[in-house]
């Protein structure tokens, strides 16, 4: 039973790592379920076994490159012992992280489009939005931040870097794009520094 359940997660790893690959270079509308049941080298019945159709393996995409996305952002963070410059580092790290090639399409374009806006936000949340909040209740507990309510600085700091990230996701020059991101990480610190 125990070999059956790992080589289910086996299988199960391997869709959501090619149905990625699919999603990031044709994007959602363009894939097809045969071809990636046809990549991975399992049965289009199969597929739907794991994931109930397209939409169920999308999403389980995105929530995949929302953890490792998450998971970026906290050792970025990790870095330094500062709780601001703690939180500059995350904050970046999600920005670079959320327009990296390999992410953008997936998180910033076909996300909200194909599950809508509610459901790509319950999403966030339960990474990047979480972790944001997490920083700031831990820096106002050690005095290092304004006395400022905790939920409305998550959704306008965590707004902000979203909107951020989606403005630099459509720079397809790629000197457009260094810049605009430089511009942008010059103005989260100085956004950022107005909290201490």
């Amino acid at each position: 039973m125990k070999r059956n359940k790992q080589d289910t997660a086996i299988t199960i790893n391997k869709i959501k790592q090619i149905a990625r690959e699919h999603f990031t270079d044709h994007g959602y509308a363009e894939c097809s379920l045969e071809e990636i049941a046809r990549s991975v080298e399992v049965t289009r019945g199969a597929l739907y076994h794991h994931f109930n159709n397209k939409k169920g393996l999308f999403q389980a995409v995105l929530a995949s490159v929302q953890e490792e996305v998450a998971q970026r952002v906290e050792e970025e963070a990790s870095q330094s012992e500062d709780m601001f410059e703690q939180l500059y580092l995350g904050c970046r790290a999600f920005v670079t992280a959320a327009t990296e090639p390999t992410n953008r399409r997936i998180m910033l374009i076909d996300g909200p489009a194909v599950l809508g806006w509610e459901e790509w936000r319950q999403l966030d949340a339960k990474q990047s939005m979480r972790l944001l909040h997490g920083q700031l209740e831990l820096m106002q507990q050690k005095g290092t931040l304004k006395s400022i309510r905790l939920d409305a600085a998550t959704h306008l700091l965590s707004g902000a870097l979203n909107e951020a990230a989606l403005w630099l996701a459509q720079k397809t020059d790629v000197e457009e794009a260094d810049a605009a991101l430089d511009d942008c990480l010059y103005t989260l610190r100085r956004l950022l520094d107005g909290l201490s």
